[in-house]
């Protein structure tokens, strides 16, 4: 399984042929209103592994998240889930996603487990499957007793767990998150990401991390640098560190920025 390559290397290196990569974008560039949101963005996230997409706000995170789920139409390359291009095998390819959307996406008004029964059925789950599944995902979070609790009267980071167990209800083998602790105090992101961690090391989900919270990084992980819509580079975090002689992720990242400015 190939680690990400530096922007500037002769290309992004594929998985090691024990499958495709679980998300592969190639020569991707995007425009909104004449304006030039991604530029030949390239990346792989292996399969079994997790990817921080790291960008400050207005980098092009959430605009790339919403052309790998078809939310906006790719205007030029290419887009793969664990081989099936979204274009044109997009049931292939959603299929295999589960997405935690920036914006809250579940209804205030409904307990966690309706909102949690209603995304099964969207997805053909059969009512026992969604039973079995929903009891799963809510025991794993640790949120069995609030399963009948309106998600308004849940906290920030109570709301955000269950938007990640609906998430997985159809155990995806990519799972796609942009921002996911935005407002969420210091414990509940730990907490939170931690889980994510775990459902790679444990469950070999794929994810896709997008975030501008640096401290949300660590050491071994493989990192994406997104900034102006534009990749300035990839690779382990500590070897990008080492790569520019930086004291750390955080002047690592400045000084990425600062060059591209």
């Amino acid at each position: 399984m190939a680690d990400l390559a530096p922007r500037g290397t002769d290309a992004l290196q594929a998985g090691s042929g024990e499958g495709p990569d679980a998300l592969a974008v190639s020569g991707l560039t995007h425009r909104i209103g004449g304006r030039v949101i991604l530029d030949q963005v390239e990346f792989v996230v292996p399969a079994g592994r997790l990817v921080t997409l790291l960008g400050p706000n207005g980098a092009g995170k959430t605009t790339l998240l919403s052309l790998v789920t078809r939310l906006y139409t790719a205007q030029q390359g290419e887009i793969r889930v664990f081989g099936h291009d979204v274009r044109k095998e997009s049931s292939a390819a959603l299929s295999q996603m589960g997405v935690v959307f920036q914006q809250r996406a579940i209804d205030p008004d409904l307990t966690a487990r309706q909102n949690l029964a209603y995304h099964a059925a969207l997805h053909g789950l059969s009512p026992r499957r969604a039973r079995d599944r929903i009891a799963a995902e809510l025991g794993r979070m640790g949120l069995t007793k609030d399963a009948d609790r309106k998600i308004r009267t849940l906290s920030g980071g109570e709301s955000r767990r269950i938007e990640i167990a609906r998430a997985l209800l159809h155990d995806p083998r990519l799972l796609l998150c942009d921002e996911a602790t935005v407002g969420l105090d210091l414990r509940s992101r730990a907490d939170i990401l931690a889980d994510i961690r775990g459902l790679v090391r444990e469950r070999g989900v794929a994810v896709l991390w997008a975030t501008h919270l640096i401290d949300e990084v660590e050491a071994e992980d493989l990192v994406v640098v997104l900034h102006r819509g534009r990749v300035l580079r990839q690779g382990r975090a500590r070897d990008i560190v080492a790569a520019l002689g930086a004291d750390g992720l955080n002047d690592a990242f400045r000084r990425i920025t600062e060059a591209a400015a």
